[in-house]
């Protein structure tokens, strides 16, 4: 007998490709991703600008025609070589997260409890991203 559970077949998993991003204003969310990740995005029609992160394309979608944007539930994660560079762009775009993470400062490079080294960043439209070192990823 085959067992017919799905999920027992690890070939069959589905594979992330695109996340996206609620923006109200292209031009500023483009300038700010490039700035912060270090890439220039590549602009698409539809009021988008794509980021190739790794296997994953974060999209940025200017959804000020349509309606109010819809900040995202949680941080999305990034992994870095050079944390610090990035820290550093943050910085200067005065975008570093104010807010506690397990009662350390979001907003400053920190070992978390879990072995990440991390910072946590917000865009102007409440995105909140996480950063981590390349290397001390928890993998669960």
């Amino acid at each position: 007998m085959t067992d017919a559970n799905p999920a027992s077949d690890p070939s069959d998993a589905p594979t992330l490709f695109r996340l996206n991003v609620e923006v109200a204003d292209l031009d500023q969310a483009a300038s700010f991703y490039s700035t912060l990740f270090g890439v220039v995005g590549r602009r698409q029609s539809g009021s988008r600008c794509y980021f190739t992160c790794g296997p994953v394309t974060l999209q940025v979608l200017d959804v000020s025609g349509s309606g109010p944007v819809q900040p995202l539930p949680k941080s999305l994660y990034f992994t870095v070589r050079d944390l610090d560079a990035v820290y550093a762009r943050a910085q200067d775009l005065g975008c570093l997260a104010t807010e506690q993470v397990h009662g350390q400062p979001g907003g400053e490079i920190t070992v978390r409890p879990w072995g990440e080294r991390s910072f946590y960043v917000n865009d102007a439209w409440g995105n909140s991203l996480c950063f981590v070192e390349a290397g001390t990823v928890y993998q669960g």
